[in-house]
C-alpha cells in the first residue's frame, strides 16, 4: 500500500489524497481517501467501499474513515457520518422551537 497525492481531470484543479491498497484477494486497487489529511502507511489496514471519485482517472473505491488505520476527523460536526465521527451529547442543535433565549 503507498499513499500519494493525484490531481484530477481537466476542468477541476485540486490535489487529492489517494492510497494504493492490496486486496485480500491478492488485487490491487486505487482508493480515494476523503477528509482533511490521513494517517495512513505502508502497512496500514483499511476498509474500502464501491465509490470512488468522479474527477480521478482509474480511482473506483474510497476509504472508510473511522475504520482500522484509517482514522476518523473530529472536527467535523456535519456529515459525520461520511468521515467516521462519533456523536458528543450536547453538540445537537435544538430547532428554533425549543431554543431558550
Amino acid at each position: 500500500m503507498r499513499a500519494r497525492i493525484v490531481t484530477p481531470r481537466k476542468p477541476n484543479s485540486a490535489r487529492r489524497p489517494v492510497a494504493k491498497v492490496k486486496l485480500v484477494n491478492k488485487k490491487r486497487v486505487t482508493a480515494h481517501i476523503p477528509g482533511i489529511g490521513h494517517s495512513l502507511k505502508r502497512f496500514s489496514q483499511v476498509l474500502i467501499k464501491g465509490k470512488g471519485s468522479r474527477d480521478l482517472p482509474g480511482v473506483r473505491y474510497s476509504c472508510i474513515r473511522g475504520v482500522f488505520d484509517c482514522h476518523g476527523i473530529f472536527i467535523k460536526t456535519k456529515r459525520r457520518s461520511i468521515y467516521g465521527v462519533p456523536f458528543k451529547p450536547g453538540t445537537r442543535r435544538l430547532r428554533r422551537k425549543f431554543r431558550k433565549f
